[in-house]
Parts: structure tokens; sequence; C-alpha cells
């Protein structure tokens, strides 16, 4: 998740530590870039039989009627959401997907998506951009700067091989070997769990940091890994992309909701955006969408007009 410190209270042996549980990908070399090698433009969901619906349509700026593209800005550099296709210039994810759709609901021609720098997006809403869909999670210092709609929940997830062979316990991880991306906050709470591990005489972990989460996915179908810790839809769409051989195993923790931005001063679009995620989770289309990319676990239910965050 994009710069979301999350305080995480972990438990082992006795001592607790807090700590972020997801990486700002603009701080760390591609690493959040999962199976990009197994990715292409065939997960990508069609949305040509998402239907127009006319009492939102009714509700989008006139300026963006007039154009007829729903403008999103994203950093794509964040598989499942928004990365590139192999051509290395065609946004894909299921971001880019759910901008589409959203385009759709509100009868305009197309959901344009162009990658930008994250921390550029947010200014050049309104301007450059009509939308930010790039895994922004939800913030109340967010919502001071723009209006947000929840669509998502995303936290880390313990992914192993099918079966779990080697009987890895999140409990107790002590002695394993766990793969994470390099450069992620996953990185640093493995790390974390290592040094609990040692500080209560126990064996310690050996985390094993990769750039791409298809190199970890290949080791832990090989037997080389215990397990993997990630982003819960990165668990989900490794998954997916492995033909049933690796599992997610556990629930989801450390959770917290993600949202479209759109700029803070236009009301109008806000709601429509808000009314149009809302007709996709109602309709199956969110879910959907998610599926294609083994994401469907993370779709909220309430399309949320700046949720209140504690």
């Amino acid at each position: 998740m994009h710069t979301k410190k999350i305080l995480a209270t972990l438990t082992l042996a006795g001592t607790v530590t807090t700590m972020a549980a997801c990486a700002d990908p603009t701080t760390s070399s591609n690493s959040e870039n999962a199976p990009s090698a197994t990715a292409s433009r065939t997960a990508s969901y069609d949305v040509s039989t998402i239907p127009t619906v006319d009492e939102i349509a009714a509700l989008v700026p006139d300026d963006i009627k007039k154009r007829g593209t729903l403008r999103n800005g994203a950093s794509t550099g964040y598989a499942p959401a928004e990365y590139m296709d192999t051509d290395g210039q065609t946004p894909i994810g299921y971001d880019v997907d759910i901008n589409k759709a959203l385009a759709k609901v509100m009868g305009l021609n197309a959901g344009e998506t162009k990658h930008s720098e994250f921390p550029t997006i947010i200014p050049a809403l309104g301007t450059k951009f009509d939308v930010g869909i790039s895994s922004f999670t939800i913030t109340s210092e967010r919502e001071q700067q723009v209006n947000m709609v929840s669509y998502l929940n995303v936290g880390s997830a313990w992914g192993v091989a099918a079966g779990n062979p080697k009987n890895f316990d999140p409990s107790d991880p002590c002695g394993s070997t766990i793969a994470v991306q390099t450069g992620t906050a996953q990185e640093e709470y493995a790390a974390t769990l290592s040094d609990e591990c040692v500080a209560a005489g126990k064996e310690k972990i050996t985390v094993m940091p990769h750039e791409l989460q298809t190199d970890i996915a290949t080791k832990l179908i090989g037997g080389q890994y215990d397990a993997t810790l990630a982003d819960s839809t990165v668990i989900g769409y490794t998954s997916s992309q492995s033909a049933g051989k690796i599992e997610q195993l556990g629930d989801t923790f450390e959770s917290a909701p993600q949202g479209v931005a759109v700029a803070k001063d236009d009301a109008q679009l806000a709601e429509a955006v808000q009314k149009a995620m809302q007709y996709l989770m109602d309709n199956g289309y969110l879910n959907d969408i998610l599926a294609s990319y083994g994401a469907e676990n993370a779709a909220l239910t309430t399309a949320a007009l700046n949720p209140s965050i504690d």
C-alpha cells in the first residue's frame, strides 16, 4: 500500500513492537513490482458490458462530459493494481480496469490511465487528471487535500506452497526462511520478527529479499522457502498466477482502506464517482474486476465519500 504507516502490534514471546506495514513505491527500487514476468494483457477485465446509468451520468461535470474521457493518474509500478504490460507502455491492472468501469457507468467514451510519479498525482487532480486511482490509502491527512471514495481494503498476508508442506506457523515463525520483496515494509516486518525471535532465545528468521514476486513464487513452489510475506492483493495475484501451487495462509492483517482521489473543490465529480463505484459494488462488477487479478477478497461493499479515519 502506498505511503500509509499502519501501526501493528506484534507479540512474540512477550515482546511488543510497532511498525509500518506497507512501503512507498516511490522510494523502493521496483520493490512493488509484483509478478510482472507473468503479467499480461490477458488478465484485464472486459468492461464493455457494463451499462451507463443515466442518473449517475447526469452528475458528471460538463467539461468531462464534453471530453468524454475519465483521466486517471497512476504510478504504474505496483502490480496487480497498476503496472505496465509487457510492451512497457500500456498501463494495466485492476485500478486501470476500475477507471474504465467507472467511465462506462458515468456515460463516458473511455477511461484513460497515464503514468505519473506517485507524489505528483494529487497536485494534478482537476487539471491533468480527473481522478487518482493508484492504491491511495485513505488517511485523515489526505482527506484534507482531496475527496476520497473508498473501494478496497488491503493488508498484508502470508503465502505458502499449496498444502503448506513446510508446516509454516505464522504465530511462531522463528527458524523459518521467509521471502519478501526488496524495500517493502514487509521486509522490515520480517526483520523485526527475526529480532524478536533472537531476543526470546529462539532461532532467527532467514529473510530472503527479491525484486520480483515471480522469483519468490518459483522458489516457494520449489521448496526453497517456508513462506512469503506481501500485500494481500499481491499474494492473491501470485496465487492466481500459480495455477493453485501457492495459497494464502491465514487471514489478511494490518488492513487499511484505499480510495479514489478527486479534487477537493470538485464535489460534483466526487459524488458521481461515489455513486458509480457503489453501482459497481452492488452489481458485482468490482468483485469481478478484482477476481481477474486474484484480489476479490479486497473488495469493500460500501463506497464511502470521505470516510472518517480515527
